[in-house]
């Protein structure tokens, strides 16, 4: 259930993302487990983020809500403008393919279709004609160095490539947020600063990017980081890099 009081401040017009008081709780038997238990911050429009924090510290129900996979027990969470808190599933699964792309640590390509399928997935959700859903496709593939294998499928392309699918898939819509869960966590070294060369270009050109992580390493390549401990921001540092 969700609890709301009094409505928060809206959000200023260069806050893309703004968390303000969230909680979310758990009955885990007779125990309530506070997996987010007041957190506020916000996010501007066009800055790259990490989101970090030690196992049990919350950082994955933080991308549940971030993703808008689950919704806080209480406070706002305002994503492009909208408080998911106050939506409905309809307007939640809308708000959700409209405003974010996700780039996750198994790539979750489908295994039938092409490379240049599997970019139109969401394009098809928006009801987008076959010829604009192939132009599309065809120039992200191109955005992100994967254009001369549109026609094969996933099992025939390395990590590396599968995952410059995947983050291609993520900007089909033109999210106001791209969200990335452990985006190299399958990928061996040299191929990880490839794709977080391809982040950094990503953010170069504009795009709001968030990563989940644990490796100090990857959170390096952002401009500013959230710190989780205990389900409550332990810092906020920005100009990390």
């Amino acid at each position: 259930m969700i609890v709301r009081g009094t409505e928060p401040p809206r959000p200023r017009a260069d806050e893309v993302v703004r968390l303000d008081g969230v909680k979310r709780h758990y009955l885990v038997g007779d125990e309530v487990v506070r997996a987010l238990d007041g957190v506020s911050f916000s996010i501007r429009r066009g800055s790259y983020w990490a989101i970090m924090g030690p196992s049990g510290s919350g950082k994955s129900t933080m991308l549940n809500i971030l993703g808008c996979l689950d919704r806080p027990t209480e406070g706002a969470y305002w994503l492009n403008g909208g408080n998911v808190a106050d939506m409905d599933d309809d307007e939640l699964s809308d708000h959700r393919l409209r405003n974010l792309g996700f780039v996750f640590q198994s790539f979750h390509l489908i295994p039938q279709l092409t490379v240049c399928e599997n970019i139109e997935v969401p394009m098809l959700y928006l009801g987008l004609g076959q010829s604009e859903r192939r132009h599309k496709a065809e120039s992200l593939a191109e955005r992100v160095g994967i254009a001369h294998r549109l026609r094969h499928l996933p099992s025939e392309l390395s990590g590396g490539q599968r995952q410059r699918v995947a983050v291609a898939r993520a900007l089909a819509n033109d999210p106001a947020v791209l969200l990335a869960d452990e985006p190299t966590g399958n990928l061996d070294s040299a191929t990880s600063v490839q794709i977080m060369a391809l982040f950094q270009e990503l953010y170069e050109q504009g795009k709001t990017v968030i990563v989940v992580t644990h490796e100090s390493d990857i959170a390096a390549y952002a401009k500013a980081c959230v710190v989780l401990k205990d389900g409550l921001v332990q810092s906020v540092r920005e100009g990390v890099s």
